[in-house]
């Protein structure tokens, strides 16, 4: 079985959601704190084992290539003044992982993004995430992405993340039906009505495929606004190979694709920093 050590984060959409910030800031540049929601899903990637990281990018996504970069000026200024933990934090950055950028071609939608990424994977078998989905894991826990590679080792099939929502929300998300065992995936079902389906297994962006899926995205007929939903590529994989879903265990998925959900992850975050905990208490008293 093959080691996994390469992961694709797919960030080329336009954010139109969070416009006109978008219109010169990345959304997956958008603070969490003193952090970007990037670097939490690269630190994600490297926790599980990855060591080349393939960003499926476009024209307006120059900012993330600069943030994995150095940036000497602001290193000679911390040095200068002795903030030697900041000037740490900021070298670790560029060294989290080989970054390799890719511009998405060949389409629209996440499934072209993914198949841009074919020559820089190979054939192995890869993670995926989407630029907006965090994952916050509880201490004591190993990432989700952790988590999705160590189900492939024990069963050397591809794995999608999932997890529960209620029933009023699952026809935003696509929603995953599961034979008897409840870890196979029989059915993949995109924003469904209450009437295609029962289940409440929303599949989100987080996955483990084998080098297989590529071939199911190629011959992908392009869908709803010409785009190459990858949705549709794992309906067509699941007539021959099986899939997995894995609900995350010790956490919990948060989106971070609009203004309601990017401040609930904010909020979320927030908690954990005793300062900024204190004054979300103070501000609610007031509400």
């Amino acid at each position: 079985m093959k080691k996994i050590t390469k992961g694709i984060i797919a960030i080329a959409g336009f954010g139109t959601r969070f416009l006109p910030a978008t219109k010169t800031i990345p959304k997956e540049m958008l603070p969490i704190i003193n952090k970007p929601v990037i670097q939490y899903i690269v630190e994600e990637m490297v926790e599980a084992g990855i060591t080349d990281i393939i960003l499926v990018t476009s024209w307006q996504k120059r900012a993330v290539e600069d943030y994995f970069d150095r940036v000497y000026a602001i290193e000679e200024h911390l040095e200068d003044n002795g903030k030697t933990d900041l000037l740490t934090e900021l070298r670790r950055i560029d060294t989290l992982a080989n970054f390799i950028y890719v511009r998405q071609k060949g389409g629209h939608g996440n499934g072209a993004a993914i198949l841009s990424a074919q020559s820089a994977v190979g054939n192995e078998p890869f993670l995926v995430a989407f630029g907006d989905d965090l994952v916050k894991i509880e201490p004591g826990y190993p990432s989700f992405s952790k988590q999705l590679v160590e189900d492939y080792y024990q069963h050397g099939t591809s794995v999608l993340g999932a997890q529960s929502v209620t029933p009023d929300q699952a026809h935003k998300y696509g929603i995953i039906e599961t034979d008897s065992s409840g870890d196979l995936v029989a059915r993949l079902i995109e924003k469904p009505t209450p009437q295609q389906t029962k289940s409440t297994l929303a599949s989100f962006g987080r996955y483990l495929f084998t080098p297989e899926i590529f071939d199911y995205l190629k011959k992908t007929v392009a869908g709803k606004n010409g785009e190459i939903w990858l949705v549709d590529g794992i309906a067509a994989m699941l007539k021959k190979y099986p899939v997995r879903a894995r609900q995350i265990e010790g956490g919990q998925w948060y989106t971070t694709g609009d203004p309601v959900n990017y401040f609930r992850a904010l909020l979320t975050y927030s908690i954990d920093q005793p300062d900024l905990k204190r004054v979300l208490k103070e501000f609610t008293k007031k509400l």
